[in-house]
């Protein structure tokens, strides 16, 4: 009894505990597939929403881009200036901006005021603006707004020191969209490879330059060493006409002093001479020439009355005009005092050969006078360029005080000959050269000379200010836009003192730095910079 009721119980327990399992099992199920439904749906909530925000970001970028564009530049080359310009995209019916640089190819210095006048031209309608004075010097901003799309022409109608000069920009091209410009071939992006930013603001505060290079006939050059010397005729040397002891006439009486003609400038004096004393023989003259005076006079009334002969009147006659002659050069000359030396021409004192309370004697030098106007050059040049002199046509003069060189028109001066022969002990052969003393040249010192010959082979030149040398290399920066140089090795030949010969490495269409190079240089050495920086836009 007791086991069937042990079985009854267990079999019980067993039915109550699968019932059990089987709701446990369904109930989580269920929230199993709760939980995952709700999961799905974040996921599939979370995804739409970036979805929607990727493509919303996707149509800000699309859009910025269509309106954000690479600025356009623009560089113009006039009779007067020279137009770097920045300018935006130019779409129809939209605003764009214009940044202007002007600058004077006089001394490449900023336009610092005036009225300009930018007026767009496409298709024959007409956009423009008026502004009578720059954002700040050299710098105008424009905005302007296309009417029409298509390619037209950019003025600018510069008003300044009443003169009235355009600078055109051609070929500017106006889109009717953006898609349109989108579309558009820009070209090639200019090459920054070895290139240095040196903006418009830098460039105007330091002597810079930039020039295209020449394409001219360049002979030989011959460099050598010539001695200045005064030109023939323009120095004097005053010597003393008689004996006696030297006097200055002024404690002034210096070299380099300037001196007019007819100055006096010593005496010489012989009073306290026993001989060759010029008071008595000047008062011995005076006398003669008074008694001789007399004599003819008196024989001239009496031969009328026939009282003395023809014969007698004639050598009195004679013997008065030469005791003039004798008293009249004596008096010119002396006083009593001694001669008084008289500068012959306007000029200055080169040299000063006697000091004050010195004896000389008649016929020895006391100074010399020089105009200085015109200087006589005597180049030396070796044998091996005998065979060229004939060809000599001009020359370049290098002042070796402050190292600039002067062309031989400069100088008013011109070629006068050339030796034959070499000279004495030297065995060079001598090349005389004439030149007006515009640049400070003083006679007896030694400036350098470029002798050039005629040719008619033609090479590129660049002014000898645009080439640096690194280590026996040589280059020059080679304008990419007026604010960015490339930095360009070239290969040089001869130079003349102003020009050198490019051999290589440059062709005549490409504008170069002529002066401020150096500067360049150094704006190199401090790395890449933003070619707008400091630029206002």
């Amino acid at each position: 009894m007791n086991l069937k009721f042990l079985w009854v119980a267990t079999i019980a327990f067993l039915l109550f505990s699968c019932h059990q399992n089987a709701s446990h099992n369904h109930t989580g199920e269920a929230e199993h597939d709760h939980e995952h439904g709700v999961v799905a749906e974040e996921e599939h909530d979370h995804e739409h929403e970036s979805a929607t925000e990727d493509d919303h970001a996707h149509e800000t970028t699309v859009a910025e881009n269509e309106h954000e564009h690479e600025k356009i530049q623009y560089t113009v080359y006039s009779e007067d200036f020279e137009l770097f310009a920045e300018a935006d995209a130019m779409i129809t019916g939209e605003h764009a901006n214009i940044l202007a640089h002007f600058t004077f190819l006089s001394n490449f210095k900023p336009l610092e005021s005036g009225k300009i006048t930018a007026k767009l031209i496409v298709n024959g309608k007409t956009t423009s603006q008026t502004l009578n004075e720059p954002l700040r010097k050299g710098i105008y901003s424009f905005t302007l707004e296309p009417a029409t799309a298509g390619e037209g022409t950019l003025h600018f109608n510069i008003e300044t020191e009443g003169k009235n000069v355009e600078v055109v920009v051609s070929n500017v091209d106006v889109f009717a969209n953006d898609e349109e410009l989108h579309n558009h071939d820009h070209g090639a992006e200019p090459s920054t490879v070895n290139a240095t930013v040196f903006t418009k603001e830098q460039s105007w505060k330091i002597d810079f330059a930039t020039a295209m290079p020449q394409e001219q006939a360049f002979g030989t050059a011959i460099k050598t060493v010539a001695k200045i010397e005064p030109a023939r005729g323009e120095e004097e040397i005053i010597a003393a006409k008689a004996s006696g002891l030297v006097l200055f006439s002024n404690n002034n009486l210096v070299e380099g002093k300037k001196v007019d003609n007819g100055e006096n400038l010593f005496s010489i004096s012989s009073s306290e001479m026993a001989e060759n004393n010029i008071g008595v023989q000047l008062v011995e003259a005076k006398s003669n020439y008074e008694t001789d005076k007399a004599n003819y006079e008196r024989k001239s009334e009496l031969v009328k009355d026939r009282l003395v002969s023809e014969q007698e009147l004639l050598s009195a006659k004679n013997t008065y005009e030469t005791s003039k002659a004798v008293y009249e050069n004596l008096s010119k000359n002396f006083n009593t005092s001694g001669q008084m030396v008289r500068s012959k021409m306007s000029g200055f004192v080169k040299q000063i050969f006697v000091s004050n309370g010195q004896y000389v004697a008649a016929g020895q030098p006391l100074l010399s006078i020089t105009k200085n106007n015109k200087l006589l050059l005597t180049a030396q040049v070796q044998q091996r360029y005998l065979s060229v002199l004939p060809s000599v046509i001009s020359a370049n003069i290098t002042n070796t005080n402050n190292k600039k060189t002067y062309t031989l028109d400069e100088l008013n001066g011109r070629i006068l000959s050339y030796g034959k022969s070499a000279t004495d002990n030297s065995y060079l052969f001598p090349v005389s050269i004439e030149i007006g003393n515009h640049a400070g040249f003083a006679p007896g010192t030694f400036v350098e000379v470029f002798l050039k010959t005629i040719t008619n082979s033609k090479a590129i030149t660049v002014p000898n200010s645009a080439l640096l040398e690194e280590q026996g290399i040589y280059y020059v920066f080679v304008q990419v836009t007026p604010e960015m140089f490339e930095k360009r090795e070239v290969k040089i030949g001869g130079t003349d003192g102003l020009q050198t010969e490019v051999v290589s490495g440059l062709s005549a269409d490409k504008r170069v730095v002529t002066q401020g190079a150096m500067q360049v240089k150094l704006a190199q050495s401090t790395g890449a910079l933003d070619p707008h920086a400091g630029h206002v836009h």
